[in-house]
């Protein structure tokens, strides 16, 4: 499982770093042909990692049902998000994956609940969701990637 923390904390911790010469402004800039902007992608990351790991194991987010919910699949951006947000999920970037890692160690996770993703991916347990949030992550550092390109 180590591993597969390290694909994802080093890749998040790189992003944020490439972001910090970016304005608020730029940060929620939606471009013609998006339907979201670059914080709420480093948002939906770190939602979906908790729905994911935690929701689907029957257990409480640890960054609470607003934040969730803000950012949850199917959702986007419905408003401006200030310095304080983005600032909020840098930190939350971080410590949500210190969080799953010291989860993980433990049988917090034995009770999940299998789903099937848009992508077709079955996950029936945690090992499955720890093989698929890389890639998930992946398809949302592509989309800021091409974001940051048109701010």
């Amino acid at each position: 499982m180590s591993k597969a923390i390290n694909i994802m904390r080093e890749p998040r911790t790189t992003v944020i770093e490439g972001l910090k010469q970016l304005s608020i402004e730029q940060l929620n800039h939606i471009p013609v042909g998006f339907n979201n902007n670059i914080i709420w992608n480093l948002g939906h990351m770190v939602s979906a990692q908790q729905g994911i790991c935690y929701k689907r194991a029957g257990l409480d987010t640890v960054v609470g049902d607003d934040f969730f919910m803000t950012y949850r699949p199917g959702t986007k951006p419905e408003g401006f998000y200030g310095a304080d947000e983005f600032e909020k999920i840098c930190t939350l970037l971080s410590t949500t994956i210190d969080q799953l890692e010291t989860d993980l160690q433990t049988s917090k996770f034995s009770n999940y609940t299998p789903v099937v993703t848009r992508y077709g991916v079955e996950i029936a347990s945690i090992d499955d969701a720890m093989g698929f949030l890389p890639f998930h992550e992946g398809l949302h550092i592509g989309a800021i990637v091409a974001l940051k390109k048109l701010v």
